[in-house]
C-alpha cells in the first residue's frame, strides 16, 4: 500500500501533467482575432500544486500558508507586520476602521472628521471613509501623473482633518516627500492605497512602507494574484492588533485560529460590563467583520510571490515599449509623467487625449476595442458624479478641473506580464493605423 506522501506526490505529478497538456492546447496569438486583455492571471503548475497541497490539508480557513505568506510578504517590503484579508477593498475598509478604535484615544477618527483624498479614484478607496461616517475632502490631481496635487493639500486642511488616504495611481507613486512632510506637520494619519503599485519605489524605498498603514490587492488583474485576496502592512504593533480585531469579528482576543489561551489568562479578564473571567475568546472590543482569507488562496500567493520580481520587471519593460512606440504622438496624447524620485511598477498605461487631438477618447477607445484591444477608464473618473454619490456629504478644496478632464479624456491599456512583444507590437500598429487613417 502506498504511503500518504507517495499518494500526495502522485497527485502533484498528475496536476503538473494536466497543466502541461492545457498549455499545449492553447491557441496561438492571431493579430486582429485574438483578444488582448488589459490584465489577467499569470501562473504555472506551481500555483496549482500549492493550491492542491492546501486543499489536501482541508484546513480551509487561514493556516500555514497564510502565515508563510504574511511573513514573506513583510520581508519583501521590509515592514514588521502583514495581515491578509479577503480583498484589497476589505483592506481599505479595515485600514480606516482600525483608525476609529477607541484604543487610539485622542488620535482616533470620529464621525464628522475629515479625510483628504481624491475623486479620480477607485470607489473602495473612498467608500470606507463614508462607511465610517467620516467626510472625504477632495483635492484635484495632476494630468500626467494622475496623482494628488500635493501642493494643494495644506489648503484642504481644516480643524477637522485627521488623515490622508490616497492611492499611487496605476503604480505611479504620489509625492511621498510632500505628503509625509504635511502629515508630520499636522499630525495626520497616512494610509497608502498600494493596491495598484506593488513593487513601486520612491527614493529607492517600496511604496506602501511610508504611511502608517498600506493596503494591497491580489485580485487577478493585479501584480500578483490569489484570485480574491488582499493585505495590509504596518510597522505599528498597536495598529496591527487593531486591524486584526476588526478583521476577526471585532474580538479582543488575538489567538490564531485553532489556538487557545495565547495570553495565558483566558478566564482572568474583566472588560466592559462583562463579569470577571468571561472567556476572552468571546470578548469583542470593536464592531468588526469577518474578512479573513482562506489558506487555499494564500497557498497560491506563496508561489506568486516568488514570481513577483520578474512580474515587476516585465511590467516595466512593457511600459517602455508602449511609451517608446507612442511618444511620437505627443501632439495627440498626454503620456504618463513620473517624478524623478519615483520608480513605478506599472499597473497599466494611462493615456489622455488632448483637447485639440482631432478625435475624442470615445473615438479611439471604440477603435481599439473593435481591434480586440481591451481598454479601461481611470476607475470612477470623478467619483462625485457617480450615481452612488447622490446624498453623500463631502467637501471639495478648490475645484476638480483635472479630475473632470480625466473623466472625459483619459483611458488606459494593459501592460501585464501575460502580454508578449508580438501583442504589444500589434497594439502599437493599431494606434499607427488609427492616427494615419482616421477621418479628418
Amino acid at each position: 500500500m502506498k504511503t500518504q506522501e507517495q499518494i500526495q506526490n502522485d497527485i502533484f505529478q498528475l496536476v503538473k501533467e494536466l497543466y502541461e497538456l492545457k498549455e499545449i492546447e492553447k491557441k496561438p496569438f492571431v493579430k486582429g482575432e485574438s483578444y488582448i486583455p488589459y490584465s489577467g492571471r499569470v501562473y504555472d503548475e506551481k500555483e496549482i500544486v500549492s493550491l492542491v497541497d492546501s486543499a489536501l490539508d482541508f484546513w480551509l480557513t487561514s493556516g500555514r500558508f497564510a502565515k508563510q505568506f504574511e511573513n514573506e510578504f513583510a520581508d519583501f517590503l521590509g515592514v514588521k507586520h502583514c495581515l491578509l484579508t479577503n480583498s484589497g477593498s476589505s483592506a481599505n475598509l479595515l485600514a480606516i476602521s482600525a483608525l476609529t478604535s477607541p484604543k487610539l484615544e485622542e488620535k482616533r477618527l470620529k464621525p464628522g472628521d475629515e479625510v483628504i483624498t481624491v475623486a479620480a479614484a477607485f470607489p473602495t478607496t473612498v467608500n470606507p471613509i463614508i462607511q465610517n461616517n467620516l467626510i472625504p475632502v477632495f483635492v484635484d490631481v495632476n494630468i500626467g501623473t494622475y496623482n494628488i496635487q500635493a501642493d494643494k493639500i495644506e489648503d484642504a486642511i481644516s480643524d477637522k482633518t485627521r488623515a490622508i488616504f490616497i492611492a499611487h495611481t496605476l503604480g505611479n507613486p504620489f509625492d511621498l516627500n510632500k505628503v509625509m512632510e504635511i502629515a508630520k506637520k499636522y499630525n495626520l494619519w497616512v494610509i497608502e492605497d498600494n493596491c495598484d503599485a506593488l513593487g513601486s519605489k520612491y527614493n529607492d524605498q517600496c511604496t506602501g512602507t511610508f504611511g502608517h498603514i498600506a493596503t494591497f490587492s491580489f485580485y487577478p488583474p493585479h501584480h500578483m494574484t490569489m484570485g480574491e485576496g488582499g493585505a495590509l502592512v504596518t510597522n505599528d504593533t498597536q495598529l496591527k492588533k487593531l486591524i486584526e480585531s476588526f478583521r476577526d469579528w471585532g474580538r479582543d482576543c488575538w489567538c490564531e485560529s485553532g489556538c487557545d489561551n495565547s495570553c495565558k489568562k483566558r478566564f482572568s479578564w474583566q472588560l466592559g460590563n462583562l463579569p470577571f473571567g468571561y472567556d476572552h475568546k468571546y470578548i469583542y472590543s470593536h464592531i468588526g467583520y469577518n474578512l479573513k482569507i482562506t489558506d487555499m488562496q494564500a497557498a497560491i500567493g506563496v508561489e506568486q510571490l516568488k514570481k513577483l520580481p520578474s512580474f515587476i520587471e516585465t511590467r516595466k519593460n512593457n511600459f517602455r515599449m508602449l511609451y517608446d512606440g507612442l511618444k511620437k504622438y505627443d501632439n495627440h496624447f498626454i503620456l504618463p509623467l513620473v517624478k524623478p524620485e519615483a520608480d513605478p511598477s506599472w499597473f497599466g498605461f494611462l493615456i489622455t487625449v488632448r483637447e485639440d487631438a482631432g478625435f475624442t477618447k470615445n473615438d479611439i477607445v471604440k477603435y481599439l476595442e473593435e481591434s480586440k484591444i481591451a481598454t479601461r477608464m481611470l476607475f470612477a473618473g470623478n467619483i462625485i458624479k457617480q450615481p452612488c454619490f447622490e446624498g453623500v456629504k463631502y467637501r471639495i478644496c478648490g475645484n476638480l478641473a483635472h479630475t473632470d478632464q480625466i473623466m472625459d479624456n483619459t483611458f488606459w491599456i494593459g501592460l501585464y506580464p501575460g502580454l508578449t512583444d508580438e501583442m504589444i507590437s500589434y497594439v502599437l500598429t493599431v494606434f499607427d493605423d488609427y492616427i494615419s487613417n482616421r477621418p479628418k
